[in-house]
Parts: C-alpha cells; structure tokens; sequence
C-alpha cells in the first residue's frame, strides 16, 4: 500500500486479496532509509483504517488471529519492515514497540548496508555486534527475521545466529534468474536447514527478463521446491498497488536503488488475481494437495506458530 500517512484513497484495494483467496496479508510500513518517524506514522494509520472497519478486518497478533478471521469471513492484516534503517540510532528496544503495534517480520537490509548488516547492493561487511543484540531482541519478543534485500554475508551469519527459522519473504532462485536480488542455492539450503522458509516474489525483473506471468512464477516455486523441499517454499508476491509513488522512488532514491535497467524501465508484477492460475500451475505439475496448500500458505503458518510470542 502507498506509504502515506492518512492518505486511505488505495487502501479499499486491499479487497483485490479477499477477492483472490487470500486470507492474510501482511502490508509494508517502511523501508530502506525512511525514518523510525516514518514507520511509526504508517502504522498509526494503518491501524486506525483498519480497527475502525471491524466488521471486515483483523489485526493480526497470533496465529488464532488468523483462524478467527478466516472463520469469520474477514481479512488478517498484519505489518512488516523492510530493513533495520529505523534502528540505526542503536535502540533495538524499538523492536518491541514494532512488535506491540503489530509488526509480525522485519528483514535485516533493504539494499544496502546500516548498522545491523549488509544489503544485497553493497559490500557486505556482515552482521554486526548490534546486530546480533538486535536477533536475541527480536527472538525475545517473537518477530521473524527476514533476509530478503539481504547481503549474502550477512544472511548467513543470521540463520546461524537468529535462534528462529529464518525468513526469505520474497525472493528467488539465482538459479532460475541470474540477478543481484536473487538468492543462490547455498543460501535456499542454509535457510531450509533451519527451518525456514523462501517465499517467491512476483516482480518481473527478479523473475525473468520483465516476464511477470504466473507461469514464470511457478518455474521458481518449482525450482525452490525441487532444491529443499514444499515444506521450505511459500508466496510472496510484494506486489505494489501504486504504480505511480512506486515510480517516483525509484525515480528519486538513486541511493537505494541502483541506477541500471531492472530500475530505469515500468515495473511488471503479477497481480494477486493470479493465485488461482498459480495454484493450477502446481497442480499441472503433480503437485499433491499437501505440497500445495503448505505453498499457499501453511509454511508460513508454522513459522508464525513457532516464532511468534502472544
């Protein structure tokens, strides 16, 4: 969703998930350099957008949460960070008040490197010492960590000190699509190895030359699967409802992102429309109904019913 405070114009687009099956969702409030003002402002609004529509949302604080909502017929909300920018200041306490105010991940870099570790685009100088406090914080209070726009350094210095399963929320195989933001089998293997979990994102330039179809999209799930197994692969499509604010940053924030062409050219995406043409995809291949729904879903329920604390 757009990353305005107050601004409810897109939100009603949220419906689009509802639409397509999905049951929870968890909604970005910041990323890479945007200020621990920042995030705290988006989750103000959010919250407020959502607890005064009841009768059709949750705010996700459990794993029953979720059922609840299901059950009820309503869409979980949760939230996620992109990067520990908003920690630079060196207060990891801040990671308990993102938890209280329903943060459920949080990866380590968006890109480039900040006080916890390294970013997939810069010269990875590995996990920190204030980084490794900040893993025991975030295992004490029962929030994933997420190593997706992560150095490679880094990350695996994370799944050996995080004390959780860790996270890839959305990243692919190297091994389908050669591109910085992907992720090698060395790194697919340390994260099953650990109980976690790599979930397929649906932007084009990570999934082929711009090619975001479902189809594609299913060639890394598949991929994924083959290399560690269906209890290890998930979805997450980090899809953008915005086009246009997405535009204007990668337009203004040359910091953050690179100036080559998976950047300079319209971002393709596949829609959440797509579920059911993704879930036929693994069906065709001869996918079992157990290997499908942990895909869709239940690997990230069981990292939800292991790591969070409520």
């Amino acid at each position: 969703m757009p990353l305005r405070p107050d601004d409810g114009a897109y939100i009603p687009q949220i419906e689009r998930m509802r639409a397509a099956g999905v049951d929870v969702v968890s909604l970005n409030v910041g990323f890479g350099p945007q200020s621990l003002q920042d995030h705290l402002r988006m989750l103000a609004s959010f919250r407020r957008w959502f607890a005064q529509r009841k009768d059709h949302y949750v705010l996700v604080r459990s794993p029953a949460d979720i059922d609840g909502a299901k059950a009820a017929g309503k869409l979980a909300i949760a939230f996620d960070i992109e990067g520990m920018g908003p920690l630079d200041e060196g207060d990891h306490g801040v990671v308990e008040l993102f938890s209280d105010l329903g943060v459920r991940w949080m990866s380590v870099a968006y890109n480039r490197n900040n006080a916890v570790g390294g970013g997939c685009y810069d010269d990875d100088p590995g996990l920190s010492a204030f980084g490794a406090e900040v893993l025991a914080e975030m295992k004490r209070v029962g929030m994933v960590v997420c190593c997706s726009h992560t150095g490679h350094r880094t990350t695996r210095e994370v799944i050996a000190k995080a004390g959780n399963p860790v996270i890839f929320s959305h990243s692919n195989p190297s091994g389908v699509y050669n591109h910085t933001r992907n992720i090698g089998d060395d790194l697919m293997h340390a994260c099953a190895e650990n109980g976690g979990v790599i979930g397929i994102n649906g932007i084009g330039p990570f999934l082929s030359e711009g090619d975001a179809s479902a189809q594609t999209l299913v060639r890394h799930i598949d991929y994924a699967v083959q290399l560690v197994g269906p209890g290890h692969v998930g979805i997450g499509l980090d899809y953008v409802f915005d086009r246009e604010e997405l535009a204007e940053y990668l337009r203004t924030m040359r910091e953050t992102f690179p100036d080559d062409s998976t950047y300079s050219r319209p971002t393709t995406m596949v829609p959440p429309e797509a579920l059911s043409e993704i879930t036929q995809g693994l069906c065709d291949l001869g996918y079992d109904d157990d290997a499908v729904l942990k895909i869709l879903g239940g690997n990230w329920r069981r990292i939800a019913q292991s790591v969070w604390r409520t």
